[in-house]
């Protein structure tokens, strides 16, 4: 059965004013950093927003587009004011088009987060000051915008509308979530001015009504206007449902879809509903989605936000909660997704692990690199296929992540392969978080690698092979790709034979008493502890260093800060180990000699790499690569990425 009959709802058609949806999947507004200095897209962008539209999906929004250059926070945005960028959007707008699928940008304006960093005055709806921190700025004294300014801003709005279809685009998406300027003024709790602009509902509706007005005279009648906003912005500090159910029906009219996000930038917790974590459940946010679409009824209900499986998707539309799914992450993890779907080939989806590499990534390198997908980020570089490699020999050792993703990316390439593995299964250290419920989507990750594994061509698994120098000489290989990781470290203190393995406490939990110290605030011993304490365990982690040890993955980590104090796992910073001791953990801490009573110490000090395995490997294959954690410990991107590269390097 294809998806087309499996998933009917999924697929049926959508006609909004002039444009069709193929079907009813978006790709949902994602920015993208890799752009010029002063905001025009470029070649790779083009190719980022392109893949997801030869995956299948209806349409694809251009993220983060400033209507003008004092609209943004620093410069990794696109700004829509630039007429010397309109070739490079045209570009981007082709891209999209020719593949079938409706280009959208998404208009927005951060209000009093503008000029965040550069140090110039910056303006909101009401006289207020941003605190030191506040999404990463520091003190900031924001003054309110004067009736001339609000009018240069819905002028700016109308303005980059048209430049946008000029260039192109067949929809147009306006960002009114997440804490931006739009919302700023929607919300009852920061909007207190007096004037037209704030206070009543009416007055709240203002600014956006003028603006999508401006915008729908800039288009015309025969484009759609999408608004994204936040059903509950989910904090103490923002606005609830019932407030979102206000703005939703004031717009409804105006608009032709309703796009409902939730969360807020500016709040740690409420950052895991905008983008939700691996610590929340599964389709959070349908739940505002379907409050609103019982009230409004002159738009389409779009919904997002941690959404994976087609067969959700199927239910969501068929009962009446959403008219739209909206994907995000799971465009970056699998560009296919949709075409997947609609072949019947459901089982080949890769699943988003949820792990916030992506945006972590974007953040530091400018890029969207994934986790799971190392073609993710590199769209341009993988457009256009190599000359075909040579066929090639080629033995894999090592079968976590890194050994199964060279192993596919070979088999891919025409080369014949052999997987090794020392242990009865396949997918390395992750194995150990199997019970972890944080982690379900991981093991989803792997499992799939091991179903593509089943289906390539050309690819031989031997399980409970330890691969010696003797062994490997044995294979002649014409390339060995090493991927054996690492192993736990523990570090020469007093008693710490006495200590348990975080490994050994993620895969038996019974071995921990009531209270537990784990030695290492790494996100091993800090996602060790959360386990422990969400099965009622009382938690201290100490720590050596001055931070949380969560190398290129900031976001993971304030996701899992929110959940440490919701948990009530302590951490000790600045805290050396001492002693192992039958009572506890001795240590010295900034305030001198300490000892924490626990019925279990866990060591979760780091991981060594296995090096002298991989350096004995060396000299077995005329080609030789040594990829992820036995090189040194880092993570899963860093690991399928190097294993991607080599395997395409073989044969070359």
């Amino acid at each position: 059965m294809n998806g087309t009959e499996k998933y009917p709802h999924i697929f049926e058609p959508l006609v909004i004013r002039n444009q069709v949806f193929r079907n009813r999947i978006f790709a949902s507004p994602t920015g993208f950093q890799d752009i010029t200095p002063d905001g025009a897209p470029t070649a790779a962008s083009a190719a980022y927003y392109e893949r997801k539209a030869r995956g299948g999906v209806a349409s694809v929004t251009m993220g983060e587009c400033c209507v003008n250059a004092d609209a943004r926070s620093s410069q990794w945005h696109f700004v829509m004011d630039n007429p010397t960028a309109e070739h490079a959007f045209c570009s981007s707008a082709d891209a999209i088009t020719k593949h079938g699928a409706v280009a959208s940008v998404e208009l927005q304006h951060w209000g009093m987060y503008a000029h965040l960093f550069d140090g110039v005055q910056a303006y909101g709806p009401v006289e207020c000051y941003l605190g030191d921190g506040d999404f990463g700025g520091g003190s900031k004294h924001i003054l309110p915008y004067s009736d001339e300014q609000l009018e240069e801003i819905i002028k700016a709005f109308g303005e980059a509308a048209a430049r946008a279809k000029r260039c192109g685009f067949t929809m147009i998406t306006l960002h009114a979530a997440h804490g931006w300027l739009l919302p700023q003024f929607m919300s009852p709790i920061i909007n207190k001015r007096t004037d037209k602009w704030g206070g009543s509902l009416e007055n709240r509706m203002r600014l956006p009504i003028r603006i999508i007005t401006a915008i729908r005279e800039a288009v015309g009648e025969g484009m759609p206007i999408e608004l994204r906003m936040s059903g509950d912005e989910g904090y103490p500090g923002g606005y609830d449902i019932d407030c979102g159910i206000e703005i939703a029906e004031a717009l409804e009219e105006y608009v032709d879809i309703i796009h409902v996000s939730a969360g807020n930038h500016m709040d740690n917790d409420a950052f895991s509903v905008m983008t939700p974590s691996m610590f929340r459940d599964d389709m959070l946010n349908v739940k505002y989605a379907a409050e609103i679409k019982k009230r409004v009824t002159k738009a389409y209900v779009a919904t997002v936000g941690a959404i994976n499986r087609p067969e959700d998707m199927e239910e969501i539309l068929a009962s009446g909660k959403a008219d739209i799914i909206e994907l995000a992450r799971a465009t970056i993890c699998d560009p296919d997704i949709v075409n997947k779907i609609r072949e019947g080939r459901e089982d080949e989806i890769r699943p988003c692990m949820r792990c916030m590499t992506c945006f972590s990534k974007l953040l530091s390198d400018g890029q969207f690199y994934c986790a799971g997908n190392p073609e993710a980020g590199r769209d341009l570089e993988v457009k256009y296929p190599l000359p075909q490699a040579k066929p090639k020999k080629v033995l894999v050792v090592g079968g976590g992540p890194g050994g199964m993703q060279a192993a596919l990316t070979c088999a891919a390439e025409g080369h014949a392969v052999t997987l090794c593995e020392k242990s009865d299964k396949l997918g390395g250290g992750l194995l150990c978080e199997r019970d972890v419920p944080f982690k379900k989507h991981t093991m989803e990750y792997l499992d799939y690698l091991r179903r593509e594994l089943d289906r390539a061509p050309g690819v031989q698994v031997r399980l409970n092979t330890a691969v010696t120098e003797q062994y490997a000489r044995e294979q002649g290989a014409d390339a060995i790709i090493c991927a054996v990781g690492a192993k736990p470290f523990a570090p020469a203190i007093a008693g710490i034979d006495k200590a348990i393995a975080a490994e050994d406490a993620f895969r038996d939990i019974e071995k921990v008493g009531k209270t537990a110290v784990i030695l290492g605030a790494g996100l091993v011993g800090c996602e060790l502890g959360l386990y422990l304490a969400m099965n009622g365990r009382d938690v201290t982690v100490v720590e050596m260093s001055d931070r949380i040890n969560a190398p290129g993955n900031a976001l993971h980590l304030t996701c899992l800060n929110t959940y440490l104090q919701m948990y009530d796992v302590k951490i000790r910073l600045n805290t050396r180990a001492a002693e192992v001791t039958d009572g506890g953990l001795r240590c010295d801490g900034p305030e001198g000699a300490v000892t924490y009573p626990a019925d279990t110490v866990i060591c979760a000090a780091g991981m060594s790499a296995r090096r002298d395995e991989a350096f004995a490997l060396n000299g077995c294959a005329p080609r030789f690569y040594q990829i992820g954690d036995c090189n040194r410990p880092m993570n899963i991107q860093a690991a399928t990425s190097a294993a991607y590269a080599a395997a395409r390097d073989i044969g070359r």
